[in-house]
Formats: C-alpha cells, structure tokens, sequence
C-alpha cells in the first residue's frame, strides 16, 4: 500500500470565521452551504478539508461516542445488502474512505463468507489525514502490502480519469460523504463515469427523520450532546456543529433518489425498501443504483 505523501496544512475550526477562503473573492457568483452558513463555492472544500484534518485523528471515537456506536451497526448493514464476493471477486472503490473501515469491512466479508482473496478496494479520499488514519488500521490487518488495497488521494467530484477510467468499477461505496461535497450532482456523475454497466453504487448517509418525536428527540441530542462530545473528547466543537448541521442540509430521501436517477442510475421506487432503506427511523438511509 502506498501512502500519498502530499501533506496538508493542519488548521483549527474554531477559526473557521477568519478562513482566508472567505475573504476571497467569489468570481464564479455560486454559493454553496457549508452547515448552516452560505459559503463561496470555491471556499467549500478547503473549509471542509479544515473540518476533516481537525477531526481526523478522533474520527471514529467520535462516532462511537456520538452515536453510541450505531454508526457500525448501519455499516454492517450496508455490507450485508452489498454481499461483496457472492457472484466473485469485485474491484470496488469505496470514496470519502479515509478511515478504511468501510473497505475492511468488503474485505472481511468477501473472505469470511466467500473464501474470496481477490476482491479489491481502492480507498479515496480528498483528505490525507484521513488517509493516514486509514492506513494506520490497515497497517494491522492482514491487507497490508497486497494488492487488495490501495490509498489515493483525489477529490471525488473530479476522479483523475487517467487513474480512474471509465467503466473500470463492479462497486462504488461512499458513507458519510457525499454531503461533505461542494457539489453532489458532480459525485454522482463521477460515480457512473467510472462504473462498468450493470454495477452497484451504494451510499450510506444520514437523512431525514419522519416520526416527529423521533424528529425532535434526534434534532435535541444533535444539537447540544454531539458539539459537547466534541468539545470533550476531541476539543473541537466548531467541527462537530459543522457535521451536525451538514446533516441538516442534506436532501431528503426521496430528493437524493432522484438525484442519483439524474446522474444515470436506476433505483427502485421512492419508498424505502425502494429507492433507499431507512435505518433507525430514517436517522440514516443506506441509497442504491445501478449502472445503466
């Protein structure tokens, strides 16, 4: 495995008002939300990369202690619809992927289930602190220094195509990271740019609750436990707000459904078990098309 060397610049959220990306100039005119604030477009991905060199390295704590470990119960869930290495190996790209857990999980399934050695994930993520954080774990795992795994940093809404050629892909996975994107129809059509015919693209993403005291309950614990946790554990409330209102901003299910028919893709119907499957009363909503 090779890990990029391109290194990025650490800078704390909490100064996140001052970014020199907000004093810029915005030539294009397009805005785009960065939580609950419009931003630049052309600021959002540096402002987000920020979030995401904070966070890195109490990423996944922080999942656990802000989901009280749900968060891996829904990854489980997206593995078990997936069933990576029942029809034969794949060669699948799991996108915004840095931590790795997602690609361990396809691996370990496609082996433990399968008897499947061949399956492959290329990791990619816009991020490098995510990526080490990804290659530390995998450092302990029995992947380290096959072919079955692999980290490059790249953006997903502009895939290189002279590493990522079309129709090149049997799986495309992205969880908890499209919302992250500057611009999630360009994810989309990068996604079905780079998947053969026939192929799966899969998101998990938090979504929108529809019982309306779940809805509340969720909208009261979002906003004062989750920052407060980061404040605690990782000394960062500014980043975890951000990630709570992200979530906020992110289309509905029946929303993000068609937008991944409009990138190309066929999907079931607009109902969940259709289009999407909700987990947890719709808290987080595991999408699927198929490359046609």
């Amino acid at each position: 495995m090779r890990l990029p060397h391109k290194r990025l610049q650490l800078s704390a959220c909490r100064f996140i008002h001052n970014h020199p990306a907000l004093r810029s100039s915005n030539p294009s005119g397009r805005t785009a939300s960065f939580g609950f604030r419009t931003v630049p477009e052309e600021s959002k991905e540096s402002l987000v990369k920020d979030v995401f060199d904070s966070v890195a390295s109490k990423y996944d704590l922080m999942n656990d202690a802000s989901s009280l470990g749900v968060h891996r119960l829904w990854k489980d869930s997206l593995i078990d619809t997936l069933k990576p290495g029942r029809k034969g190996p794949l060669r699948c790209i799991d996108v915004a992927g840095g931590t790795g857990d997602i690609a361990l999980r396809i691996l370990d399934h496609a082996r433990e289930n399968y008897a499947d050695r061949e399956t492959t994930v290329e990791i990619v993520d816009i991020n490098a602190q995510m990526l080490k954080e990804g290659f530390t774990r995998f450092k302990k795992t029995m992947y380290h220094n096959t072919p079955q795994v692999s980290f490059h940093e790249a953006n997903a809404q502009e895939l290189p195509p002279s590493q990522f050629k079309d129709d090149s892909y049997d799986l495309y996975t992205i969880t908890f990271g499209i919302r992250n994107c500057t611009s999630i129809p360009a994810v989309l059509s990068e996604a079905y740019r780079v998947l053969k015919p026939g192929a799966t693209f899969a998101c998990l993403e938090f979504s929108k609750v529809n019982n309306p005291l779940l809805s509340t309950l969720y909208d009261q614990y979002s906003f004062t436990v989750i920052p407060l946790l980061g404040t605690i554990l990782a000394g960062d409330r500014d980043s975890y707000q951000y990630l709570v209102e992200s979530i906020r901003k992110f289309p509905s299910q029946p929303e993000f459904a068609q937008m991944i028919r409009d990138a190309g893709f066929s999907t079931g119907g607009d109902f969940d078990g259709g289009a999407w499957t909700d987990l947890w009363g719709g808290i987080a909503s595991i999408h699927t098309g198929v490359k046609i």
